[in-house]
């Protein structure tokens, strides 16, 4: 027969044997995983190094350039005649239109973008064309207006 105090014994052996065995599976608490820092990585000897003279920062937005306190859009930095439509989407509410440059970068123009380095602004976009309306003034200081009409050549222009 079994006394409660050799039960009481039985089960503190078994309690600390436990213990012990938790105990000696942790790792100790100085021994914790180091963590790996990366090295930089040196450079070669046959690698030049990067010059960024006269190339554009890569996180300032493309759209604006700062000139003496006003704000030029790449748009306004070319003439008129030196960008070519090449799409239009004119059956919404808000019409645009793409016009691409000479390098072959494409912006998207709506009604009221400036556009030219002459003050002009698109009027309309319809159909196969896009109107532009460019105010200026002429020797003399009167006020000129000048509408230029942008159009899809013939290979571009869809079926009506």
């Amino acid at each position: 027969m079994r006394t409660p105090a050799r039960m009481g014994f039985g089960l503190a052996v078994l309690l600390a044997a436990g213990v012990a065995a938790t105990a000696s599976a942790a790792p100790p608490a100085d021994a914790a995983p180091k963590a790996r820092t990366p090295r930089p990585a040196a450079p070669r000897a046959d690698d030049p190094p990067y010059d960024a003279t006269g190339r554009r920062d890569p996180f300032r937005p493309p759209r604006a350039t700062a000139i003496a306190g006003t704000t030029v859009t790449p748009l306004q930095r070319y003439e008129i005649g030196q960008l070519r439509l090449v799409a239009v989407i004119y059956d919404t509410n808000a019409p645009r239109a793409v016009v691409e440059d000479d390098a072959g970068l494409g912006y998207i123009i709506r009604v009221g973008t400036p556009i030219g380095p002459n003050g002009g602004q698109v009027r309309a976009i319809e159909r196969g064309r896009v109107l532009v309306r460019e105010e200026s003034e002429d020797f003399y200081g009167e006020a000129q207006t000048a509408e230029v009409v942008l159009e899809l050549t013939s290979g571009e222009r869809g079926k009506r």
